[in-house]
């Protein structure tokens, strides 16, 4: 890690530039099954070429090498204003502050939409935006490895990033092709390098005479050097994909759910824990208005649940559908022509709900105005972002008033196998036996399913049953597994999760496919108007969980077995005979402090006031972004430091302790600014370094006495006169000056070496003490000896008399 000694040309630069390139690019393509498309590559690459190509253009024209990390990291900042900037920047690649409020955006899309996609996700311009700040900080760091450390080998590292991610979210981890793609690129790479060194070595200033000398190159044999670089590549190759198959995916880990093989975090939700903690809550929040021109007043759906395995409802787990745009909203599945169906338009405003799901009504056939990237899912008809939220949205949307009569819904054939989910119809096998008995004892008189499912809801909301926020609580079945069911049957009390789960477990066990909706009642007419329209109003009381039954021919229909809650749906009645299609009042619209809703809302901030980020949010997002700008600006020093230590460790046990202490010395005197002149002999240099103050002058040193630090100067040049040139006889060897000899065990070896890094500390420290306080800081945070020109040699030997 020590630094090289043979400055490249920029032919030679510019080689070890292209072959990192390509290294990244094709390492990149290892995220491929992580995302749809390749327009998140091409975006990438244009990062990565405008990176690693304005560092070799800031070395052509002989840019110290310690700035031009930051200075790349600028030519990044220019190309994400390119291609993500839009109109807010100037002459297209010149920031504003508008662009940096436009990156703050994308980034907190990109986090979102991290949460909420599953594989492959979709490559929505959020997403590509965090893929391309990736891309070109490991740019940065792969071109200061190369080029400014001249490590290559160390490439492997950052390299591993893309090549390991997949094995996070993916049971297989990365495709084979990619890493083997990589692993070649990265063979190229060191043998390019190999290759640089030879030709850097070529012409070379000899130690032991005063002119240049030309030396052919040493070749090794070609079976010897291809034979080390394919190992070191092959190593990395097999380590890459032991890592990446012995990874567990993100999907499959119990850290963070019981998601499916294909998602990137799980969707498994337990939303009915959450939603009676929020039904607790004492005051409401505003959550969305909105306007119905024709009066209709219905549910608006967040998020619909369909599974229940063990105490856990979950969303059936279908990755986003690219091609699901708000353009191509399907009908409801299951409706026959003969319903009746009336379109009915609504606008809405959301006011301080910030979820990833939109409000709407089922089932819905049109959005319009909604800003983001809103996708619909296959059945549900949910619709949900992955990269916005619905905070401060304004849409409209057409729904269908969906009005089936009673012969209908009695006359509906059992659903054929593929009408719905199979996970809508799902019971395991062990069920408390006090759901199956209650179940046939409700229905046993029912003559169809239809009747079944009116019985049931009947039962429910019979005098058996109350509604109670607390009494899951304190009784211990605040939940919605089988066992919670099985205690709210024989407890009697329960709030709307209650009665949703409860009556959905019920229509299984006689045969209906059955799921949940999460969302909000109609709400409370306010006082505002629009276009002489009154103003629908819905807070965070009116959050609620209603069960959907399936009916051939008739597809979903709304339930409503919790009483005093939401509205009663006119043919789910008993003996509704010929009434009329259509809801009426059967409670209050809301009890009080009934707020609540679906942990499957990855910004779980529907009840929260305000809907925008928390403050300790804001915190930790500003806090990681200083720690990214610090290691940035530290990087150089930590650098520093490495070779430093590296130094020290050759001093210790190294072949040639006094010049890795000789090197280290100028080094600190380059950090200082000093003048050091490499083609100076190491008398020469050690003379000019004993005129500065410290050197003349020892305030503990006797009168008239040599000052230590000159003395310890003085030790290490003869240490490496002696090393270089054998053993000085005369007043040097008279004064006892150390004699460090080749490296061995012994005592006497040891104490020699202790010795003369206890010289080079003294000696540094003088340097140190001369330099002003901010050439000492500008020497720890800018090292120039990491500059290829800076990088000094030994000395050669003294002309005579000097």
């Amino acid at each position: 890690m020590g630094p090289d000694r043979y400055p490249l040309t920029r032919a030679q630069s510019l080689a070890l530039s292209g072959v990192s390139l390509l290294l990244l690019l094709v390492a990149t393509t290892a995220l491929g099954p992580l995302i749809a498309g390749s327009g998140w590559w091409w975006a990438g690459a244009v990062v990565a070429v405008a990176v690693i190509g304005g560092g070799a253009a800031l070395r052509a024209v002989r840019t110290p090498p310690s700035l031009v990390p930051p200075l790349e990291l600028v030519v990044m900042l220019l190309a994400l204003t390119l291609l993500f900037g839009g109109g807010t920047s100037l002459a297209l690649v010149i920031p504003t502050t508008e662009t940096f409020a436009v990156f703050g955006e994308l980034t907190e899309g990109a986090r979102r939409t991290i949460e909420q996609q599953s594989v492959p996700a979709i490559p929505v311009p959020a997403l590509v935006f965090a893929i391309t700040v990736g891309v070109g900080l490991i740019a940065v760091l792969l071109d200061l490895l190369v080029q400014t450390v001249r490590v290559p080998a160390l490439a492997a590292i950052p390299m591993l990033v893309p090549v390991l991610v997949p094995g996070l979210f993916l049971a297989d981890g990365a495709e084979v092709p990619a890493l083997v793609l990589t692993a070649a690129a990265y063979l190229l790479l060191l043998r390019v390098d190999v290759r640089v060194r030879r030709a850097a070595e070529l012409v070379q200033e000899d130690d032991r005479d005063d002119a240049p000398v030309v030396s052919a190159p040493k070749r090794a044999p070609i079976v010897s050097t291809m034979g080390a670089s394919l190992g070191l590549a092959a190593i990395g190759l097999v380590a890459a994909s032991v890592i990446a198959a012995a990874t567990p995916s993100v999907s499959t880990s119990f850290l963070v759910g019981t998601g499916g093989p294909a998602t990137l975090f799980a969707r498994g939700v337990s939303p009915y824990v959450d939603l009676g903690r929020d039904l607790r809550r004492p005051e409401p929040v505003p959550a969305f208005s909105y306007v119905s021109p024709e009066g209709e007043r219905p549910y608006f759906t967040l998020l619909t649940i369909e599974r229940l395995e063990g105490q856990v409802w979950s969303a059936t787990d279908r990755a986003v559908d690219g091609d699901n745009t708000l353009g191509t909203l399907p009908g409801p599945d299951g409706l026959a022509d003969d319903v009746l169906v009336e379109p009915r338009p609504i606008a809405v405003q959301v006011d301080q709900v910030r979820t990833a799901w939109l409000p709407v009504p089922y089932p819905t056939t049109e959005v319009s105005g909604v800003s983001g990237s809103w996708f619909w899912d296959q059945g549900t008809l949910n619709v949900r972002s992955v990269d916005s939220t619905t905070l401060g949205q304004q849409y409209r949307l057409t729904h269908l008033d969906v009005q089936p009569d009673i012969a209908q819904l009695r006359s509906a054939p059992v659903p054929s196998p593929g009408a719905v989910a199979d996970a809508t119809r799902r019971l395991p096998d062990d069920v408390p036996p006090i759901i199956a008995e209650t179940a046939a004892a409700v229905t046993a008189s029912a003559p169809t399913r239809y009747d079944a499912a009116v019985a049931i809801q009947a039962y429910l909301r019979g005098s058996d049953f109350e509604y109670s926020e607390s009494a899951p609580v304190v009784d211990g079945y605040d939940g919605a597994g089988f066992d919670a069911i099985a205690a709210f049957l024989e407890q009697g009390a329960g709030y709307c999760v209650h009665f949703a789960s409860t009556m959905a477990v019920l229509a299984r066990e006689v045969g209906i496919p059955s799921r949940i909706s999460i969302g909000y009642t109609a709400g409370t007419p306010g006082d505002g108007r629009v276009d002489d329209q009154v103003v629908i109003e819905v807070d965070s009381h009116d959050l609620h969980a209603w069960p959907e039954l399936y009916f051939e021919g008739v597809g979903w229909v709304p339930f409503e077995p919790t009483p005093g809650r939401g509205t009663v749906p006119d043919y789910t009645r008993p003996n509704a005979g010929q009434a009329s299609p259509g809801v009426v009042p059967t409670g209050p619209a809301a009890t009080p402090g009934a707020t609540g809703r679906p942990e499957g809302d990855p910004d779980r901030a529907l009840g929260g006031p305000g809907g925008t980020t928390s403050a300790g949010a804001r915190a930790a997002q500003l806090g990681l972004i200083g720690l990214a700008v610090a290691l940035v600006l530290l990087l150089p020093a930590m650098i520093r430091v490495g070779v430093r230590s590296v130094r020290r460790g050759a001093i210790r046990s190294g072949d040639r302790p006094a010049d890795a202490a000789w090197r280290e010395l100028l080094a600190t005197a380059v950090d200082l600014g000093l003048p050091v002149d490499p083609r100076r002999t190491v008398r020469g240099l050690a003379a000019e370094l004993a005129d500065r103050p410290a050197f003349r002058a020892d305030p503990e040193s006797p009168p008239g006495g040599r000052p230590a630090a000159r003395d310890a100067l003085e030790r290490v040049r003869d240490a490496v006169e002696r090393e270089r040139y054998g053993r000085v006889r005369g007043r040097d060897a008279a004064a006892g000056a150390v004699d460090v000899g080749p490296a061995g065990s012994t005592d006497r070896e040891r104490a020699r070496r202790v010795a003369l890094a206890a010289d080079l500390e003294a000696s540094s420290a003088a340097l140190r003490a001369d330099a002003p306080a901010a050439r000492r800081a500008a020497a720890v945070l800018l090292p120039m000896s990491l500059r290829p020109s800076a990088r000094v040699a030994f000395g050669r030997p003294a002309p005579p008399g000097e």
